[in-house]
């Protein structure tokens, strides 16, 4: 039978644990310490979790943007009393008739695009009527 020396066994796994040096996921650095770890340090891990979600982060911040946006300006000219809109006028703030939250349409046949509590339906020669949904407050 084989004489089994546990010795040389351990020497054996020592020397190729050493041979194979992990590295850094991010900076490329020799990791040292526990034998699953992946990054030197909480910098290293989070430099490379946030370039692995930057685009996806950067598409929501763009798209939050933009509805913050067409909210703030739908909420001033609410605050201002203003109840019929011309569409050239929001257009030249800068709302975006792209982006809203959600679409309602009324018993009566209107459909209002929301942005959040602020919303507006066609009114005819391009104006636009505003409303704010009151309901949209109390869910909070």
């Amino acid at each position: 039978m084989y004489q089994f020396d546990i010795r040389l066994y351990f020497l054996y796994l020592y020397q190729n644990i050493i041979a194979v040096e992990k590295k850094c996921l991010d900076c490329g650095d020799t990791l040292r310490g526990r034998f699953d770890k992946k990054f030197c340090s909480d910098q290293c891990r989070n430099n490379y979790n946030n370039r692995l979600n930057r685009d996806s982060n950067n598409f929501v911040r763009n798209v939050h943007g933009l509805l913050r946006k067409n909210r703030r300006i739908l909420s001033d000219l609410y605050a201002e009393g203003k109840v019929k809109v011309h569409k050239d006028a929001l257009f030249a703030l800068g709302y975006n008739f792209s982006f809203f939250t959600h679409i309602i349409e009324t018993s009566k046949g209107q459909t209002f695009h929301y942005c959040f509590e602020y919303g507006y339906c066609e009114a005819g020669n391009d104006f636009l009527e505003l409303k704010q949904n009151s309901q949209y407050i109390e869910y909070q």
